[in-house]
């Protein structure tokens, strides 16, 4: 298996872009595929920089509907009309970052849901032997405050996004699980406590967003909430992977208690399989 960050967040090799927005590149022994797509076409680029050739994906996964994971989606099926692309019905719907200062669209682009690859999910779905995407978390431990500004206009008004478009890809080969997810909006320890429900122990690594960014600073709140997250992450054997939406000041409050079990990915890096 090969793992290779397309897009992030922070510069990382040599010669590959980075922005505000998400994508890897894995490649199974059944599958080419993709986890999302950035804020932009950025991405392409980096995969040309890489020698990824994005003709030959065959499976795209749309972690959930904001623009910094979709934003990639339409010039990618220029160059790969084939590849089906999975999505949660409810991404289509209109999600914004609305507080007392700001109201901006943070969906997709309404055009994706047009695209005849494209494969709407329900709920859990079994890709095949591989592949299983899983939703239905509700738990609300730690769940993160930064998803409280985040919200789905209906016809009847703004309402708190639930984050039902959020979706989790689990890879199994060689008597290894891998999970992704975007940016863990539903709180990671409510995603792991989901997937233990289904898999009845924990994955052997995971690559998330944490989702734990702040642009006006941490409060001591903010700080308790890493710190225990941090904490109970490190009761695990799980390999964590993050970047994105984390941010650099929680990732190092976090590397802190858990040490080389949690990893910063860069743009255009890649996760060697021997390290899972």
């Amino acid at each position: 298996m090969r793992i290779i960050n397309l897009i992030e967040d922070t510069a990382g090799r040599e010669g590959c872009l980075y922005e505000h927005g998400l994508s890897f590149f894995v490649e199974t022994k059944h599958h080419k595929l993709l986890v999302d797509t950035g804020a932009t076409d950025a991405f392409l680029s980096n995969a040309q920089t890489l020698g990824i050739d994005l003709r030959q994906i065959d499976t795209v996964i749309l972690s959930h509907g904001h623009y910094d994971h979709a934003g990639g989606i339409l010039g990618f099926s220029k160059i790969n009309p084939n590849a089906k692309i999975y999505m949660q019905r409810t991404a289509v719907n209109d999600y914004y970052h609305k507080s007392e200062k700001m109201e901006k669209y943070i969906g997709i682009d309404k055009r994706i849901q047009y695209l005849p690859q494209i494969v709407f999910v329900d709920g859990d779905m079994a890709i095949d032997e591989e592949l299983f995407l899983f939703s239905g978390v509700s738990e609300r431990k730690m769940w993160p405050a930064g998803n409280l500004d985040l919200k789905c206009k209906t016809e009847h008004g703004f309402v708190q996004d639930r984050m039902d478009h959020e979706q989790y890809l689990v890879i199994s080969q060689d008597g290894k699980e891998i999970l992704l997810s975007g940016c863990a909006h539903n709180g990671i320890l409510n995603i792991l406590e989901r997937y233990r429900e289904l898999y009845g122990t924990d994955p052997d690594a995971v690559l998330s967003g944490f989702h734990m960014m702040r642009k006006s600073g941490y409060t001591d709140e903010d700080r308790a909430v890493i710190a225990a997250t941090a904490q109970e992450l490190k009761k695990t054997d799980t390999k964590f992977y993050t970047g994105h939406c984390t941010g650099r000041e929680p990732f190092e409050m976090m590397h802190r208690i858990m040490g080389e079990q949690l990893l910063f990915v860069h743009s255009g890096e890649e996760i060697l399989t021997k390290t899972l």
